[in-house]
C-alpha cells in the first residue's frame, strides 16, 4: 500500500464514515480513519440514552467492525493534537501520521461562551460519555430524593433546567416531561408528585426551534405547555453557582441540574492558518471543500463553513444532511479527473424534530405546508432507524421504541458507574 494515495479521514461521524463508503474501496487510495473514540454513534439520540429508553450500544457500533471487508481502509484510535501542514503530518496524542490529503471531519464541541461556572457544573450533552454521565446524575438523584425529608430540597434536586430550545432541548423537555407523568411515581411511590420538580425550558431567542417553521414553533409550544414544561423564551442562562441558574432578566431558578443544549462550536487544532478559521471556529473551504490557504486539506460537515452556495453565505446548517451531501460530493471529485470536479450544492431535504410520543413536526424543503403529530412522529422514526449505521442498530432501536410505544415505559435506567483503576 506504500504507492498508494494515503489520505487521512480525521473524525468518524457521519461525514467520516460517507466519505469511506463513497471510495468505494478505489485500489489508488489508502484510507486511514483516526478517532478520539473506538465507534461511531448517533448523535439524533443520545437524549434517549441519557434518560434510560435505549442503551448506548443501540446507537453505536465499533469503527474496525464498520470497516471489516474494506480492502483500503484502517483505522486508528487516537486523538488530534495538531496539524503539520509543511510536512504533510498529523500528531495524535500516541504517535504521528504522514498522509497525502487530509479530510477534517471533526464535527463540533459543547461552547460554553466562556461561563466556566456552566462549563463545570452544567451537564453537556453532546456525546455518549455525557449521556451515561446524565443517566446517571438523573437517577442517582432520583434515589437521593426518596431520602430527603426536605421538601424544598427535594424540589431542587429533581428540577431540571434545559438551556437551549433546539431540537436536543426541545426532544429532553419532553421525555422528562413523558417520563413524570409515566414512569417515576410508580418506580419512585415515596415521592408524590410535587416533589418531583419543575422542568424549564430556555432560550435567548423568541422560539423554540428557531430554525424551523413559524408553525413548527407553535404547534411545538403549544405541545410542550401541555405537558408541563415551562418555557422562558427572550431569556439567557447568564451563571450557575450554589445550586442556582441565574437568568438575564434577572431572575433565578433554584435546581442542582442545568442541561447545557444551548450551543456547539468547531474544534480547533493547532498547526492551522489562524486566517482559515471562520465563523463558529469552522474551516473556511471554497466551493470543493479546500481549506483556505492549503492545497491537499479539505474540511467537511460541522466543522467547515463553505464559501460558493448563494443559498447558504453564512455557511450550511450544521446537521447530518449537509455532512453527507458534502461527503459523498467531495469522494465523487477525488475519485474522478480534476478537470470534472463538482462545486458543492446543498439539497435541503426538510427539518424534522420530536417532542415526544406521537408528536413531532416536521418542516418539508419548500415549507408549502408542515406537517405535524402521529404522522410527523412516524416519518422521525423512519427516518433516524435509516440514519443508523448498520441492520442489527435498526433492528434494536425499533424493538426499543415499539416496546415504549406500547408500555409508556422502558428498563435501560440502570446507575452504571466504572471503576477507577491504577
Amino acid at each position: 500500500m506504500a504507492d498508494k494515495h494515503t489520505i487521512v479521514i480525521v473524525g468518524g461521524g457521519f461525514a467520516g464514515l460517507e466519505f469511506i463508503k463513497n471510495m468505494r474501496d478505489s485500489p489508488r487510495f489508502n484510507l486511514i480513519l483516526v478517532d478520539s473514540n473506538n465507534y461511531n454513534f448517533f448523535p439524533p439520540l443520545i437524549y434517549q440514552v441519557s434518560t434510560g429508553f435505549m442503551e448506548p450500544s443501540a446507537i453505536s457500533y465499533p469503527f474496525r467492525k464498520i470497516l471489516r471487508g474494506k480492502k483500503n481502509a484502517r483505522f486508528r484510535l487516537g486523538e488530534l493534537q495538531r496539524v503539520i501542514p509543511k510536512e504533510n503530518k498529523i500528531v495524535l496524542d500516541n504517535g504521528e501520521l504522514l498522509y497525502d490529503t487530509l479530510v477534517m471531519a471533526t464535527g463540533t464541541e459543547t461552547n460554553f461562551f466562556g461561563n466556566a461556572n456552566i462549563e463545570r457544573h452544567s451537564l453537556p450533552m453532546k456525546t455518549i460519555s455525557d449521556a451515561l454521565s446524565l443517566r446517571n446524575v438523573i437517577f442517582t438523584r432520583l434515589d437521593r430524593a426518596t431520602r430527603l425529608s426536605d421538601s424544598a430540597e427535594r424540589k431542587r434536586l429533581l428540577t431540571f433546567v434545559i438551556a437551549g430550545a433546539g431540537p436536543t432541548g426541545v426532544e429532553l423537555s419532553g421525555i422528562f416531561a413523558e417520563m413524570r407523568d409515566h414512569i417515576l411515581q410508580k418506580d419512585y411511590p415515596e415521592l408524590k408528585k410535587e416533589d418531583l420538580g419543575d422542568i424549564y425550558l430556555l432560550d435567548g431567542q423568541d422560539a423554540v426551534l428557531a430554525a424551523m417553521s413559524s408553525k413548527s414553533q407553535s404547534y411545538t409550544y403549544k405541545k410542550l405547555k401541555g405537558l408541563g414544561v415551562k418555557i422562558k423564551l427572550n431569556t439567557l442562562v447568564t451563571d450557575f453557582v450554589d445550586e442556582t441558574v441565574h437568568l438575564s432578566d434577572g431572575n433565578t431558578i433554584a435546581a442542582k441540574n442545568l442541561i447545557w443544549a444551548a450551543g456547539v462550536s468547531a474544534k480547533v487544532f493547532d498547526g492551522f492558518n489562524q486566517t482559515s478559521y471562520g465563523r463558529g471556529r469552522r474551516l473556511k473551504t471554497n466551493a470543493h471543500n479546500l481549506v483556505d490557504g492549503y492545497t491537499n486539506i479539505y474540511a467537511l460537515g460541522d466543522c467547515a463553513v463553505l464559501d460558493g452556495d448563494k443559498e447558504y453565505p453564512d455557511g450550511h446548517p450544521q446537521l447530518a444532511q449537509p455532512a453527507l451531501q458534502q461527503a459523498k460530493n467531495l469522494a465523487s471529485n477525488l475519485l474522478s479527473a480534476n478537470d470534472t470536479w463538482k462545486p458543492f450544492t446543498y439539497k435541503n431535504k426538510g427539518s424534522l424534530a420530536i417532542i415526544g410520543r406521537n408528536k413531532a413536526v416536521m418542516d418539508p424543503p419548500k415549507e408549502r405546508f408542515f406537517v405535524k403529530g402521529f404522522v410527523a412522529w412516524l416519518i422521525w422514526i423512519f427516518v433516524h432507524i435509516m440514519g443508523l449505521v448498520n441492520f442489527k442498530n435498526k433492528v434494536r432501536t425499533l424493538y426499543n421504541w415499539i416496546g415504549y410505544y406500547l408500555y409508556k415505559d422502558q428498563y435501560f435506567r440502570m446507575i452504571i458507574k466504572p471503576r477507577e483503576r491504577g
